[in-house]
């Protein structure tokens, strides 16, 4: 993991979609990357339920490698790259070949870029994809065709019908071939997986830092997506070679770490702080509020496992006689780290969530949109980790020094 790789992946704020119409709120592609992993979290679960094995681990490492794809391509219309696709199959190839060829400097995990090579192959046609890894990439297909069917959806009111009409007959076609999947079905008529993806949509409408002019502004729903990428790969810094349940936790952890705030708003961390028994108030009405507004739409074959992913998220755990127990990274390593405990990095997943508030700050500071929040911010996040920190086997100080310098590049702290 690197400061540069992390840049340019947090590039994904700032690529506008739909600029072409009129947009009552900012649509970008962080955004629309989280809503399309919730969904397939949401319609992957139906598949499960009938059954049907989906791979998570292609699918979580599929979601960041899409946005890697599209951060390269952000310029190139999909229409115009499926025309490449169908039309010149020979020159798609070589696109493909450039996009991997942005990030062999940035990626310095060959894990990583042999991942993301694999992934670009199949998706590009060039390689087979592996036995029952097909219904997986139609799920995450369905996800992100859908996601772009709710984008439509919510700017036709302000767009002429003649603007949009192409591209919903488009859509709709694309999902045709999607609808054996029976979570998409469930969401195409607007049963309960629908009114559940309605209140997550609120984490999208709602502003980081709402107190404070930033640029890029981020929204809670893509911080959360951001959060789960960071965690993924700090995954790779730890040493260990996670079980795919752990691996599954993580990334889902902090997917919907900030799902509560989806009834609840977000409440910045100085008010939360405010009193010494605020944090532990805010997070007993935090539950009980999901227990009332958010649990009634989730589906029995999925709720215990969200409630478990935001219950104690900050916290490593596993699951022994079926009660949550908090352990030390070293016994998740030494002890649990297999798939029978669902261990989670909870440490990890706060430590990606401090790195992409800190990252939100020092963006805006340096496009020159600043204010006293952003910069107690940013210089509280900077030392709170001070040196020698290592959390779950990732060296914090050194991952947070790195933006640990003025626009000189003169240091700000002395640790």
């Amino acid at each position: 993991m690197n400061k540069q790789f992390a840049l340019k992946i947090f590039e994904g704020f700032s690529i506008e979609r739909w600029n072409d119409l009129v947009r009552p709120f900012d649509l970008v592609e962080m955004d629309k990357d989280a809503e399309k992993m919730v969904l397939a979290y949401i319609i992957g679960k139906y598949e499960e339920s009938r059954g049907i094995p989906i791979d998570w681990e292609w699918m979580i490492y599929a979601s960041l490698f899409d946005l890697l794809r599209k951060i390269a391509l952000c310029d190139i219309k999909s229409p115009v790259q499926r025309l490449i696709k169908e039309e010149y199959p020979e020159e798609f190839i070589k696109l493909n070949e450039w996009v991997l060829e942005q990030y062999r400097d940035l990626i310095q995990d060959q894990d990583i870029f042999s991942k993301f090579t694999l992934y670009v192959g199949k998706t590009s046609g060039t390689i087979p994809f592996s036995q029952g890894q097909e219904q997986t990439a139609r799920v995450f297909r369905a996800a992100h065709k859908y996601s772009t069917m709710r984008e439509l959806e919510m700017i036709s009111m302000v767009n002429e019908e003649t603007r949009l009409e192409k591209i919903k007959k488009e859509v709709n076609a694309d999902l045709q071939s999607l609808l054996d999947l029976k979570g998409l079905q469930m969401l195409m008529t607007k049963q309960k997986p629908y009114d559940f993806l309605l209140r997550i949509e609120q984490l999208r409408f709602q502003t980081r830092w709402n107190q404070t002019p930033r640029v890029p502004r981020t929204s809670v729903l893509g911080h959360c997506f951001f959060t789960a990428i960071l965690t993924l790969l700090f995954m790779h810094e730890g040493g260990t070679k996670v079980c795919g349940k752990r691996l599954y936790n993580n990334f889902f952890s902090a997917l919907f770490h900030d799902l509560p705030e989806a009834v609840t708003r977000d409440i910045i961390s100085p008010v939360k702080q405010a009193t010494h028994g605020l944090p532990s108030i805010v997070k007993k009405i935090e539950d009980k509020i999901v227990a009332q507004e958010l649990v009634p739409f989730m589906e029995d074959f999925y709720l215990d496992e969200i409630l478990y992913f935001t219950s104690d998220e900050f916290q490593n755990r596993i699951r022994k006689d079926n009660k949550t127990v908090h352990v030390k990274f070293e016994e998740l390593n030494e002890k649990y780290n297999s798939d029978e405990f669902n261990p989670v990095d909870g440490a990890l997943v706060r430590l990606a969530d401090h790195y992409s508030a800190l990252l939100e700050a020092d963006a805006s500071i340096r496009y020159g949109i600043t204010s006293k929040q952003l910069e107690d911010g940013r210089m509280n996040l900077l030392k709170a980790y001070p040196f020698g920190t290592k959390i779950n086997g990732m060296d914090a100080f050194m991952l947070f020094d790195a933006f640990n310098s003025d626009k000189t590049g003169q240091r700000l702290l002395n640790f």
